[in-house]
């Protein structure tokens, strides 16, 4: 996979940067972090070795942090790529779930309509008993003949008339109820077939999104680490080149005080010597901040947030209700997966142990409290309430916040609620906890939503 590979070439990165470190505290003979009692001064011959080495490690750290910033980038993507993939497991799962109650509801129809067919079958039976028990095909006639009375021969006679036109009717419907059993069989086995399908489905995609949110977190980790070792190894260079710089200016001044104290000593015996050393106000030089890789870049610009609104104005009970559900959950773990209309659950795998919420399901809970079903993806969040857009300058409490990967509404990622004065509450990402934050834009912004209009 290219986060294995990337890995293996950052930790090559970080042993060569090592290396060089190592190099530079040889070079001058002092190990990194270690402290001389009584400095020497060093040569011209080291301090140039020093600084050499130095700017060795400056550019292998600049080399680096380049490398981790790309790197770090893709973990970021991954991620991203993780949480879609999870919306297209859930909505996958919720067409599964939909078809199987559609395949329950076809079986049952299939079932009735094989009980109202069996009716018309024994019904046709019965007729055909009835007609043959006189051992004539003209059971009619042999009715007649049997009739007590003029009057009950006539009565008779109006009746197998009547029956006798109606047979026909009675085939009739006995063959609509036999087509429309095979109908609801038919539809009851392509709905069940539709299940399964869509189940398969979505047990591919969540494989898919959990083997990808795993190598994303893993890959995070290792650049946490590498950042930490490589930070303690820029540390441990300066100090060594600071040290060495110190011990110099050092001896310069002792070399310093000892020529001004002989200069100073008197011709006559038994004068007082001059007092020497110690009176200097002279500090030490402040490390330079050249080559470290310590100044961070200026951040860039945010993105214009897009703009395009048409929403109404709030509901202020339901903001209020939402927004005071949603920081009710403050403090509750972020679970990949977690949270409904209900309140926090466990999450999906590598999250199924952690209880609590996805961005998602925090803002699906905090609106079901004030009876609006806002969907439980974050892009299901978006598109039921497109028609409902808010611009970036015009955003008010309760509405919701998007960011995505690109500019199709399936490439959102994160969803959070604007609560007013700047501030939003969510669900952050793995290891954090459901809290306030500010407001944020950037290139990834991709708009607002009035649930409540």
């Amino acid at each position: 996979m290219r986060s294995t590979k990337s890995s293996r070439v950052r930790s090559r990165v970080a042993v060569r940067a090592g290396g060089v470190l190592l190099a530079a505290a040889l070079a001058v003979g002092i190990a990194p972090g270690a402290a001389q009692a009584a400095p020497q001064n060093p040569t011209d011959s080291q301090l140039a070795g020093a600084a050499s080495a130095r700017d060795q490690a400056a550019a292998a750290v600049g080399a680096i942090t380049a490398q981790l910033a790309t790197a770090q980038a893709s973990a970021d993507a991954a991620h991203q790529q993780a949480l879609i993939a999870l919306q297209d497991y859930e909505e996958k799962q919720a067409a599964a779930a939909q078809a199987q109650a559609d395949a329950a509801a076809a079986t049952a129809a299939a079932d009735a309509a094989d009980v109202a067919r069996a009716q018309g079958q024994d019904a046709v039976d019965d007729y055909a008993r009835t007609s043959y028990m006189g051992g004539s095909t003209n059971p009619g006639f042999a009715s007649l003949l049997t009739s007590g009375s003029p009057s009950e021969f006539v009565e008779r006679s109006a009746l197998l008339e009547a029956a006798g036109t109606g047979r026909t009717d009675v085939l009739a419907e006995l063959t609509g109820l036999q087509q429309q059993a095979e109908a609801a069989e038919t539809q009851a086995a392509t709905a069940l077939t539709a299940a399964n399908d869509l189940q398969v489905q979505a047990e591919q995609l969540l494989t898919s999104a959990q083997a990808q949110e795993t190598a994303a977190r893993a890959q995070a980790d290792t650049l946490a680490t590498q950042t930490t070792e490589l930070q303690a190894q820029l540390t441990a260079a300066q100090q060594t080149l600071y040290g060495l710089q110190g011990a110099r200016q050092v001896a310069e001044q002792q070399a310093a005080a000892a020529r001004a104290a002989a200069a100073a000593v008197p011709t006559r015996s038994g004068s007082q010597s001059s007092s020497s050393g110690g009176g200097s106000t002279t500090t030490a030089p402040r490390p330079s901040s050249s080559g470290s890789g310590s100044t961070p870049a200026p951040a860039p610009a945010p993105a214009p947030a897009p703009v395009g609104g048409n929403a109404g104005a709030p509901s202020g009970s339901a903001v209020q209700t939402a927004i005071a559900a949603a920081r009710s959950q403050i403090g509750v773990l972020y679970s990949w997966g977690g949270g409904n209309a209900s309140g926090p659950t466990y999450g999906i795998s590598p999250d199924e142990s952690v209880y609590g919420f996805d961005c998602s399901g925090l803002m699906e809970y905090a609106y079901a409290q004030a009876g609006i079903r806002v969907g439980g993806t974050s892009r299901d969040q978006w598109w039921l309430n497109r028609n409902k857009q808010v611009d970036a300058d015009d955003l008010q409490p309760g509405d919701l916040m998007f960011w995505g990967s690109g500019s199709a509404y399936t490439s959102i990622y994160h969803v959070a609620m604007y609560i007013g004065g700047g501030q939003m509450v969510e669900a952050p990402d793995r290891g954090l906890r459901v809290k306030i934050s500010s407001v944020r834009y950037g290139g990834d912004y991709y708009g607002a939503v009035r649930p409540s209009a």
